[in-house]
């Protein structure tokens, strides 16, 4: 399934609801991606969001963020996939940050897609 540029801002803006220090249900996401292939669901969630979100939830004293700003979060993850792009060794590490991702956040994203 392609997505179109809102599309896919909207899917990455409610994947990113899963970083930010309120207390979210996974039905809460769920609901807002529903009708979207889970395995495409899957590589936003690890491949591009959780990349550039995922920080917020290892501050050891974060100010607590109800939601991450969508234009800054579409910058953020385009600026990240541009320099994937360029640099070779920036893919490498970023395939080894995925995989460390896939498993400290396999319990949130089981959750989600077992709400959809």
């Amino acid at each position: 399934m392609a997505l179109d540029p809102s599309q896919r801002r909207r899917l990455r803006h409610a994947l990113s609801d899963a970083f930010v220090d309120t207390l979210l249900e996974p039905e809460d996401i769920a609901r807002r991606i529903k009708g979207v292939d889970p395995a495409l669901l899957e590589r936003l969630f690890f491949e591009e969001v959780a990349p550039v979100c995922h920080g917020n939830l290892l501050s050891p004293a974060p100010a607590v963020w109800t939601a991450f700003d969508e234009a800054w979060l579409e910058e953020a993850i385009e600026r990240r996939l541009a320099r994937l792009r360029s640099s070779a060794l920036r893919r490498w590490h970023e395939r080894c940050l995925v995989a460390w991702l896939r498993w400290r956040y396999a319990d949130t994203w089981r959750a989600i897609a077992g709400a959809l």
